[in-house]
This record gives C-alpha cells, structure tokens and sequence, in this order.
C-alpha cells in the first residue's frame, strides 16, 4: 500500500531508534519502514539474532542493501549518541500522548525490546527529560507490536514535519463534507 503522491522530505528525517530489539520480523518489517520513509535506523546492542538471519533478510526485503543503519554498542553508548538530540521514548510507561508532541527533523524516536521494553535507566532517562510517551491502547491491554507503535510514531512525526493535510488525496484544502 502506498501512496506516491505524497512526497517525503529526506532533509527532514528523523531517527528511529531500537533498544536491544529480540524478534528478527519486527526489526526487518522497521527497517523497510526506515527505508521507505527516509528515516535513520539505529540499532542499540545486544541483539537476540544476528544481522545475517534470513527471518530479518526476509522481512526487510531486498531494501537492506540500501539501508545504512548505525550499531551502538550498548545504552551507554546510546546515551552519549543522543546527547544534544531530542529524544522521545516510547513505552506503555509513559504519560504523555505520542500525538500531542511537536516533532521537528532530527528528532529520535526510542523504542524497547519486544520482550522487556526499555531498560530501567532509559525509562528513568525519558521520565527526567518529560519524553516518556505512549500510544494509547484500551484497558486492560498491556502494550501492541513494536513495529505498529514504530509505524504509528513514525509516521505522525512525518504528518507533522512534512505539513501533510489530513484531507484526503485529491482534496487537499477542501472543507468539510456537506452535511
């Protein structure tokens, strides 16, 4: 599914970040989505398979040989790559609304492993900073796929950044539907 009228600005790109990332699917289905939508992938050691897996080969397509994704060694690491940046970290921990953030290019978008969610000091980090955000979700659901919330966040920040109208292709600028 794609729409190729609406023009993405690589100048303004953003960052994806994922920390300790477990299910080789859920990082291959990320990195075609970094590819496609001009975002940086980061990935943040250790990872529960290798970059060689045939799952992860098969779920970023043939886009992996076009992705350059920048390896970090581990959280420390991470923190110090993300000093002057503005970091958002994504978790079913956080209090603020992914969608009331005001992404601007050079944001980074931090997201925990499928299987224990962000460290402890990266929640701490996101809470200290007043980043620490969520997509909201019904009780008594506990969290949804990575790659959803990675879409999700992902292509919110893209609506805000590149002022794509929520209009409908074709009718952009149009008013409301008659009543």
């Amino acid at each position: 599914m794609s729409d190729q009228r609406v023009k993405i600005d690589n100048s303004k790109r953003i960052s994806v970040v994922l920390i300790e990332p477990d299910i080789p699917q859920n990082t291959g289905n990320i990195a075609r989505l970094c590819y496609a939508t001009g975002c940086e992938l980061v990935l943040v050691r250790p990872f529960g398979f290798r970059l060689t897996d045939t799952a992860l080969q098969r779920a970023g397509m043939d886009y992996w040989k076009n992705l350059e994704p920048v390896i970090i060694d581990d959280t420390d690491d991470f923190l110090l790559w993300a000093k002057g940046k503005r970091v958002f970290y994504l978790s079913a921990h956080g209090t603020g609304n992914y969608a009331a953030i005001d992404y601007q290019p050079g944001d980074a978008l931090v997201f925990g492993s499928e299987s224990s969610g962000l460290p402890p000091a990266l929640l701490a980090a996101g809470k200290a900073a007043d980043s620490l955000i969520t997509l909201p979700m019904i009780e008594p659901a506990r969290c949804i796929n990575v790659s959803s919330s990675v879409a999700a966040a992902v292509y919110e920040a893209l609506r805000q950044i590149n002022h794509w109208s929520s209009s409908p292709p074709g009718n952009e600028g149009a008013g409301s539907p008659p009543a």
